[in-house]
C-alpha cells in the first residue's frame, strides 16, 4: 500500500504523546492499514497509549490528519466535541481526572460513542469500573498487537473487547458466582449470553443463531434479569466468570 495513497483518509486523529515514546513499527503500520481498509475514519487517543505515538507524529503528513490533542480528561472531552472520531482509545491515568471519568464524561454527550481503554492496569475492579463508565473495550499494554488490533475492530463495530489477561483474571475471581448463576439459564439463553460476552454484536448474534434481533433484545432483556446484572459491563463479568469466555476473549 503507497502511504501517498492514504492522504485525507484518516481525518480525525487526537495524538497527546510524549515525543520520546517508541513503538514497534511493524505493529504501527498493520493498525494505519486496519484503520484505512476497515473504514475507521478517526481515532481519538487519550494520555499515554503507546502502541500509536510513533506513527502519528512522523507519519501525520502522509496518512492523518491531526486535527486536536487531548493531554487530560477536559481536553478529552473537548476534542471528542470537536472531531467526533470512530474511536476513542483512552488511558486511565490521566493527569487530574481520571481515564474512568472521562469515559463517563464523553458517554453522558454522545451514548453512542466507542471507547476503547488501554493501559497497564491489568485488575479486573479497574475493568469493572472502566466498563460501567461506558468503556466498549479493555486492553492492557502488555498485550501484544494483534489483540490489540482484534479489540480495535470489534469496537470499530460496536462490540466489547476485553484482553485475555484481564479476561483470567476475572474468571479467577468470579467463578463460583457466576457459574451458579448462569446454570439457570436454558442452551439458547448460555449461547446468546456467551456471545454478547465475546462482543459480538445483536446483529452478530442474529445472524449467527438465525434470529430476529428482535429476539436477540428480547433474550438479552431476559438474561440480565434471570441472572440478576445490573448492568451490560456485570452480564459480562458473570460470563466470564461462569467460564463461558475463554482466553480469546478479544476476538
Amino acid at each position: 500500500m503507497n502511504k501517498n495513497d492514504l492522504k485525507g483518509v484518516i481525518p480525525a486523529i487526537v495524538t497527546p504523546f510524549a515525543e520520546d515514546e517508541r513503538v514497534d513499527e511493524t505493529a504501527l503500520a498493520t493498525i494505519t492499514e486496519y484503520v484505512v481498509n476497515n473504514g475507521v475514519h478517526g481515532i481519538m487517543t487519550t494520555g499515554g497509549t503507546g502502541e500509536f505515538p510513533l506513527l502519528l507524529r512522523e507519519e501525520r503528513k502522509a496518512v492523518t490528519k491531526i486535527v486536536a490533542e487531548a493531554a487530560n480528561a477536559a481536553e478529552a472531552y473537548q476534542a471528542y466535541r470537536k472531531v467526533s472520531p470512530d474511536i476513542v482509545i483512552m488511558d486511565l491515568s490521566l493527569p487530574g481526572a481520571s481515564g474512568v471519568e472521562a469515559v463517563r464524561h464523553i458517554r453522558q454527550w454522545d451514548k453512542s460513542a466507542r471507547i476503547l481503554i488501554f493501559t497497564m492496569h491489568s485488575g479486573a475492579a479497574f475493568a469493572l469500573k472502566a466498563f460501567e463508565a461506558g468503556a466498549s473495550g479493555y486492553v492492557t499494554k502488555s498485550s501484544d498487537a494483534a489483540e490489540l488490533l482484534r479489540a480495535v475492530a470489534i469496537v470499530a463495530k460496536g462490540g466489547r473487547a476485553l484482553s485475555d489477561d484481564v479476561a483470567r483474571e476475572i474468571a479467577a475471581e468470579r467463578l463460583g458466582e457466576g457459574r451458579a448463576l448462569v446454570d439457570e439459564l436454558g442452551p439458547r439463553e448460555t449461547e446468546i449470553l456467551r456471545l454478547v460476552a465475546s462482543g459480538r454484536t445483536t446483529e452478530d448474534i442474529a445472524g449467527i443463531l438465525n434470529l430476529s434481533p428482535k429476539t436477540v433484545q428480547n433474550y438479552h432483556y431476559q438474561i440480565k434479569s434471570k441472572i440478576g446484572a445490573r448492568t451490560d459491563a456485570h452480564l459480562v463479568w458473570l460470563a466470564i466468570g461462569a467460564g463461558l469466555v475463554g482466553d480469546a476473549s478479544a476476538t
